[in-house]
């Protein structure tokens, strides 16, 4: 498989490695971007593989919770420019959309689609008019509800609209009580990207393949075989603390955890907390855009 400047970019954006190094990698795996990363990380080049892959498109994240906060919608829709973004008829589009999400039985896009929109038909036949009128692509990309009355939601909007986060607690306190709780949580993980709330939720596989990447790179580093092991049991450790949202330094106070934090605010208002959902949205993440000018660059520089 060629090699493209565009796969070499993407790879770049994702590890933070040099460019030949990434340009080798993808050579060596024959252009399977995870496996390059992989190789990347193993030979200890790689800074941070993002695998959400790169922030391309425009666009809103807009979420609602109800005032007892037992109910939640969360939606993405995007647009070609960050100005249509920013268009008021857009964003009324887009909030209209979440109440629609929040206050229907809807399951999935292809349902959102076929509910009424106002007086204009369908939330489809909606869409196709706003495309027209504003002039540019529109995609309501992916929504989450969530209805649970056993978990207590809090939301939290970074960045005008591109971060959204939903924090759901199984907590005794009322939903005033946990507000401000929930939203310094749903802060750190605007933050700070954690993959997972706690180390109990990581899974196996991730597990293994973290182990077989942290034990090359300890084998490239020339480390004796009989302490790689033990090595291997440290970084990992280390790499938990960084991707589970409890074990993270808590981004408003460098002193204490996650945990640390709940636990104190367990003490204070007595009353029972914890994290049982953790839903990130970040505008256009993993989607792709053309980006013609720094493309030809990294073209040029691989023919040097």
């Amino acid at each position: 498989m060629a090699v493209t400047a565009a796969m070499v970019k993407e790879l770049r954006e994702r590890t933070g490695a040099g460019m030949m190094d990434c340009k080798k990698a993808l050579m060596d795996t024959e252009g399977d971007m995870e496996k390059s990363i992989e190789l990347l990380r193993e030979k200890g080049l790689a800074k941070a593989a993002k695998k959400a892959g790169r922030i391309a498109s425009e666009g809103l994240v807009n979420l609602k919770v109800t005032e007892n906060g037992k109910k939640a919608a969360m939606v993405e829709i995007n647009s070609e420019t960050d100005f249509v973004a920013q268009n008021d008829e857009f964003k009324e589009f887009v909030n209209n959309i979440t109440d629609i999400i929040l206050d229907s039985e809807i399951s999935n896009l292809n349902e959102l689609m076929e509910v009424q929109y106002l007086s204009e038909g369908t939330v489809s036949q909606a869409l196709k008019n706003k495309i027209a009128k504003i002039g540019e692509n529109l995609n309501i990309r992916r929504f989450e509800k969530v209805d649970n009355q056993g978990i207590t939601n809090v939301g939290y909007i970074h960045g005008g609209g591109r971060i959204g986060v939903i924090i759901g607690f199984e907590t005794d306190a009322g939903y005033d009580e946990i507000y401000s709780v929930g939203r310094d949580i749903a802060m750190q993980v605007a933050a700070m990207t954690p993959k997972f709330i706690s180390e109990e939720d990581v899974d196996q596989e991730y597990i293994e393949n973290e182990k077989k990447i942290l034990t090359q790179q300890a084998l490239n580093e020339g480390k004796p075989k009989e302490i790689v092991e033990k090595m291997v049991v440290g970084r990992l450790k280390k790499e938990l603390k960084q991707v589970c949202l409890m074990e993270q330094i808590f981004v408003k106070d460098g002193e204490i955890t996650v945990s640390q934090y709940i636990r104190n605010n367990e003490k204070e208002m007595n009353k029972t907390i914890k994290v049982s959902r953790m839903i990130r949205y970040e505008i256009g993440e993993g989607l792709d855009k053309k980006e013609e000018n720094f493309a030809e660059e990294v073209a040029k520089q691989m023919n040097n």
